[in-house]
């Protein structure tokens, strides 16, 4: 392609980062997908964006299908692309957006699959004087007593969380939305116990929540493989991963207390199509929702 729909591309990923303010995994999925368009621009001598056509976007589309692409990627594909002609068009480098009235082929929705409450316990409610798994511990109880992301639990810092009021704060979730948590007393004890060994790995600059046995802040990989492990430790059957204990948080609740607004609340979801994914519920009111049902949170705790 030519320098000037090259530049054109760079300005749209600038108006992303500094505008738009989008998260690095939003910027690296829609460079993927638009290096895809690229390619495709290259292989068949489309010298600039103004040269796609609306039949040009389908053959596109159709042969990343013929590849093998699912639906859900295909629609995330030309969602990136729509965004970045929406772009084109806004600027005046483009009359009409040629992605407009396409419809990538429909995902089917399955069910996320969770982990039944006997399972949960079995997996969080084990002894071990190790410090690393002190911390994996904490880890897992947070997942399922605030339904986070992973993401969001390696972005925590310490300022983010309030194990007197038992709340934690996500500065910057799913669309840079900020959110407040409730912590059940079961993750506060687990927190408690990792905060009084932390500081023996941490640095005074080192504000994450969750560090290595360096001091430095965890990946989400280091994270998905100490679950593994840990699994593997206590012997559970099946592979568990870290959103699975997100589904649970969300399916628990939805069970005791058929309030579907609730948890689309407490997930952060900006549509709630997508809590619906869990089940149909009733709408009931939030307040008193997490005390009351979740089963960690409800718990008396015994003194030490």
């Amino acid at each position: 392609m030519n320098q000037q729909a090259e530049a054109l591309l760079k300005q749209y990923f600038n108006q992303l980062k500094y505008e738009k303010r989008a998260s690095e995994h939003t910027l690296k999925s829609y460079r993927r997908d638009l290096h895809q368009l690229h390619l495709y621009c290259q292989q068949h001598q489309k010298q600039h964006w103004s040269a796609l056509s609306h039949t040009d976007i389908r053959s596109f589309l159709a042969t990343r299908h013929r590849h093998g692409l699912s639906a859900k990627s295909l629609q995330r594909e030309l969602s990136a692309i729509r965004s970045f002609f929406n772009f084109l068009c806004k600027i005046a480098a483009l009359p009409l957006n040629p992605a407009n009235g396409i419809r990538a082929p429909k995902a089917g929705r399955k069910l996320p699959k969770a982990i039944d409450v006997d399972q949960i316990s079995g997996l969080l409610d084990q002894k071990t004087d190790d410090p690393l798994e002190i911390r994996d511990l904490a880890m897992f109880e947070l997942f399922y007593s605030s339904g986070l992301r992973l993401s969001e639990l390696v972005a925590l810092n310490l300022v983010d969380i309030d194990v007197s009021v038992g709340s934690l704060r996500i500065r910057s979730g799913k669309g840079n939305k900020a959110r407040d948590l409730p912590v059940g007393k079961k993750a506060i004890r687990a927190l408690q116990r990792w905060f009084e060994l932390r500081q023996g790995f941490a640095s005074a600059a080192e504000q994450a929540v969750f560090i290595s046995i360096r001091g430095k802040r965890l990946g989400n990989r280091s994270v998905q493989l100490r679950l593994q492990r840990w699994c593997l430790k206590i012997g559970l059957p099946e592979h568990i991963h870290p959103h699975m204990l997100r589904h649970s948080f969300a399916s628990h609740l939805l069970e005791s207390s058929r309030d579907l607004r609730a948890v689309q609340e407490l997930l952060g979801h900006s549509n709630i199509s997508t809590t619906q994914i869990y089940t149909h519920l009733d709408f009931q009111h939030l307040a008193n929702i997490y005390d009351q049902t979740h089963p960690r949170a409800k718990k008396k705790l015994q003194t030490l």
